[in-house]
């Protein structure tokens, strides 16, 4: 009877509906402790492990992606060869795997020193390990669109890169460690020699290291002409970190995360004169920097507070070639604005053919160009258009241009000839380009033009699933179609959870951003700054080779003409096609730096 009594009282608890309540299946589901990365991933060839016991370590390819739990296809290599100018930064992944738990992987490094008494300190090393992010397609896949992805299952890739002081590889895994190598720009030309010492319980194992420095000089990312156009989020930061947007502390880690882009050449600062222009579409939007207050009679003011902080901030990291102010035509035709009266926000919907458009944009372009005056920027802000139908964009350049001629004006979008004349600024999207023979006519009209890729076209890209060697051969494309730059949205447009999860909305993994929470870089990130510098090189050689009256120079210019030519009219993208065609290229800069090089060192 007394059974009977819990039982039933236990029963009426259970069924009683509590404020506050969750249904079991939504609730998310719980670990023990914090995963640095996912480990769901299974082998598919699990055989290959039975031979693999103790240390393996070796020198891997930086166009190869290794996976976590697939036994490495490629030789023991212990020996690492490279070549660089004065300037430049070289890559190299270290791969370290075994079917045992090896504890406490960890690296000494030694000093590259060379026949003639250089030194290549230690410290212009850095090793980061790479850890496992969540994808949406496999590897290399080409079936990408702007839609979902019809794969219902997940995939691990290698990209983003961690700090560390010595690591664990748990049985039956791979754990790739990326190597980075800055040369000073004073550095003595000549061969460098050093170690690296892989060491575990157990185990050690000694590599050598042998570079080339060639007698040329990159300049620092700053002076590069590469435009690079990244677009920033930066509320983005405060909200993973829990800080109060423009909080000082917001703008310390704002400061760190926008000088990984300008040490990769980044010369546009994104900005926003109106709240979330791109549909909400953002895992966090992308706020207004202006903030309009309209008052009864009309009158608008206008509040800078936000737009001079970031674009004090980023310049101060060194981006400070270009602004572009976002949009004239938000999603939807959507403005928000605050009511002078009642200090309520009010939004409405203003087509770019509309009377309270032109009345609107007249008063603000009016108010900006003073602002602009007063601080120095207007000759680099560019008012920017992004994928607009044809009838509202030339509508909204026609309000710009009348406005003043001061303007400047960006589309990025497909290729219009009704379009070309009025933009100063225009970013392709690949594959609905113009002529290359129309780039060089913009080029002598002192007109900048560019390309991008988004959610489209598959291949070439820089998902998280795309071969590295994609991610390089943009910017050989880019010299090859003599375009200015490269635009990419976006820099930061993080997801959920960007470490460990790159998948987002109906968007291919990796999309919407490059770089990681905390300033960190990938693999992703890294190949696309080295055909950055790929490009800054072919533009100086080509420089000096014009004036030079050595046949073998110009015989290798030719080379690398033709070579461009091929890159240019690529069609295929297949990833060994891309690896041969930069190899060939890179291989020609070689002997290209070496016979430019002015004598001495």
């Amino acid at each position: 009877m007394i059974f009977l009594s819990i039982q039933f009282i236990a029963q009426t608890a259970l069924a009683q509906v509590y404020k506050g309540h969750v249904d079991s299946n939504l609730l998310p589901r719980l670990s023990p402790h914090y995963l640095d990365e996912f480990t769901f991933d299974k082998c598919t060839e699990p055989a290959k492990w039975g031979s693999q016991k103790g240390l393996h370590v070796a020198f891997g390819s930086a166009d190869a992606l290794y996976f976590r739990t697939e036994v490495p296809d490629m030789k023991e290599e212990s020996f690492w060869s490279g070549y660089a100018w004065k300037g430049e930064r070289l890559n190299a992944q270290i791969v370290t795997w075994s079917s045992d738990t090896i504890e406490q992987v960890r690296f000494k490094l030694t000093d590259l020193k060379s026949a003639n008494g250089g030194v290549l300190s230690k410290n212009n090393v850095q090793l980061n390990m790479v850890r496992y992010v969540l994808a949406n397609y496999p590897y290399s896949s080409d079936k990408v669109d702007c839609g979902g992805s019809p794969y219902k299952e997940g995939f691990l890739m290698p990209d983003r890169f961690e700090e560390f002081d010595r690591f664990d590889v748990p049985g039956k895994t791979v754990r790739p460690v990326w190597l980075t190598l800055n040369i000073p720009a004073g550095t003595q030309a000549g061969h460098y020699k050093g170690t690296i010492t892989v060491m575990a319980k157990g185990a050690e194992k000694t590599f050598k290291l042998d570079i080339e420095v060639q007698n040329q000089l990159l300049p620092p990312p700053h002076e590069w002409k590469y435009r690079l156009d990244l677009w920033q989020n930066p509320w983005v930061i405060a909200w993973h970190n829990h800080l109060k947007p423009w909080s000082e502390e917001h703008k310390l880690l704002l400061k760190k995360h926008l000088k990984l882009y300008a040490d990769a050449g980044g010369k546009y600062i994104t900005a926003y004169s109106v709240n979330s222009p791109w549909s909400d579409n953002s895992y966090t939007v992308e706020g207004g920097m202006i903030e309009s207050t309209k008052y009864k009679e009309g009158h608008w003011m206008f509040d800078y507070s936000i737009f001079d902080q970031y674009i004090e901030l980023a310049m101060s990291v060194g981006i400070d070639k270009a602004i572009t102010v976002y949009t004239p035509i938000p999603n939807g035709y959507r403005f928000r604005y605050i009511d002078g009266q009642t200090g309520d926000y009010i939004t409405e919907f203003w087509p770019p053919t509309s009377e309270k458009f032109k009345s609107y944009w007249n008063a603000f372009l009016d108010d900006l160009r003073i602002h602009l005056k007063k601080k120095g920027w207007l000759n680099k802000t560019y008012i920017g258009i992004n994928e607009s139908a044809m009838d509202e964009t030339l509508a909204a350049i026609k309000v710009v241009r009348a406005n003043s001629a001061d303007w400047k004006i960006t589309y990025a979008g497909e290729w219009h000839p009704e379009l070309n004349n009025l933009l100063n600024d225009y970013s392709y999207v690949k594959g609905k380009e113009s002529s290359a023979d129309i780039v060089q006519q913009r080029k002598a009209k002192g007109f900048t033009t560019t390309y991008y890729v988004c959610c489209t076209p598959p291949k070439p890209n820089n998902f998280l699933f795309s071969p590295p060697i994609e991610g390089q051969w943009i910017s050989w494309y880019a010299s090859a179609y003599g375009y200015n730059g490269f635009l990419r949205w976006a820099y930061d447009a993080w997801p959920q959870d960007p470490n460990r999860d790159s998948r987002h909305g109906s968007w291919a993994a990796g999309d919407c951003y490059l770089v990681y929470p905390g300033a960190n870089s990938g693999i992703r990130f890294e190949k696309l700054r080295e055909g950055i510098s790929d490009y800054e090189k072919i533009r100086i050689l080509k420089e000096k080779a014009s004036a030079s009256t050595d046949k073998k120079v110009k015989n290798l210019s030719n080379k690398l003409e033709e070579c461009l030519k091929t890159i240019s009219v690529e069609r295929s993208f297949n990833e060994d096609t891309l690896k041969t065609q930069v190899y060939e290229g890179q291989k020609i800069i070689r002997e290209l730096s070496d016979r430019l090089a002015p004598k001495g060192r």
